[in-house]
Parts: structure tokens; C-alpha cells; sequence
């Protein structure tokens, strides 16, 4: 460090001209007067207590949960109804031709589709203008939606055993 280079320090007496407080601190000067202080300024927020809106947080806060209670509920909805086999069929996004098909007979909801499915895929394949592609995209469809499929009964196997033939001449 050079030296004679800094200020000469003091003990320093501040006096306010407002309110007459003083205090001492360290200063380049051996006295200070100020016009107004901590004590008398009017905004001074220093040492003042920070006010808590309490009623406003607990309002905000309500307000928070009730709107979180309202998306849960909503979210709720959705999921149930999505999987709700009262939709419309126009809800699987088929061919038209496909849903015209099933319209003119009658299945004009998922849950109708699912009972037909039950009967087996004969059932809907038996309906004019609805085929093999349109089963296939039907339960593509339905799977992607989130429904279980039933399934087919199965078709009376063949238990007869085969007849045992016998030699002639034995």
C-alpha cells in the first residue's frame, strides 16, 4: 500500500436537525448534521414490521385449492366419460361407410358394439356394408380408447375320436 494516500478517519458525531437524535460513527468529518434521520423520516421501512396480508393468503390460498379441486373433479369427468360405453359410435372414427352400416341397424353406441362383439365377430360381420377391415379398425379403435373387448365365445371343438379301424381277417 502507498502511503499518506488515505483520508484521516474520526469518530464522528451525527446530529439531526428534525428530531435532535444523535449518534456517533466513523467519518472523514468531525461532525455531521442531518435534516432528517431514521427516526423522524416518514417512510423510512427499515426497522418496521412487515406487514402480513393474513386474510389475502388464506383467500389466495382457498382460491388455489378450489381451483386444483375443480381440475381433479373435471379430469375425473373426462376419464369416466371417455370410457363410457354410452359414446357414440361416431366416437371410433370409423369409415363411413362403416358407421352408416352400423346406424341402419341400430348400434348407435360403443356399449352396443362391445354386446355384438360378445356374440362373436360373425355378429357385426353379418351387418351389409360393415366387413373385415372395419372389425379390425373397430377394435384397434376400442382398445385405444381404454375398453376390454370380450370375448368371442368359442366354437364347439370336435371331440369325436376318431374311429378305430379294424383289420379285415383278424
Amino acid at each position: 500500500m502507498k502511503a499518506d494516500i488515505h483520508p484521516t478517519v474520526f469518530e464522528t458525531k451525527v446530529t439531526c436537525a428534525s428530531c435532535g437524535t444523535s449518534w456517533v460513527t466513523t467519518s472523514t468529518k468531525k461532525e455531521m448534521r442531518i435534516d432528517v434521520c431514521s427516526n423522524c423520516h416518514p417512510f423510512y421501512t427499515g426497522e418496521s414490521a412487515k406487514l402480513l396480508d393474513v386474510e389475502g393468503q388464506v383467500d389466495r390460498f382457498y382460491k388455489k385449492l378450489s381451483a386444483r379441486q375443480t381440475y381433479v373433479e373435471q379430469q375425473k369427468a373426462k376419464e369416466v366419460s371417455s370410457n363410457s360405453p354410452d359414446r357414440s359410435i361416431d366416437d371410433l372414427t370409423l369409415a363411413p361407410r362403416a358407421t352408416d352400416a352400423l346406424k341402419k341397424v341400430g348400434i348407435l353406441t360403443i356399449g352396443q358394439v362391445l354386446d355384438k362383439l360378445a356374440e362373436g365377430d360373425a355378429s357385426l360381420l353379418q351387418v351389409y356394408g360393415f366387413g373385415q377391415a372395419a372389425l379390425t379398425a373397430t377394435k384397434k379403435k376400442l382398445r385405444s380408447l381404454g375398453f376390454e373387448l370380450p370375448e368371442a365365445p368359442k366354437k364347439a371343438e370336435k371331440t369325436a375320436e376318431p374311429a378305430e379301424t379294424t383289420e379285415a381277417g383278424e
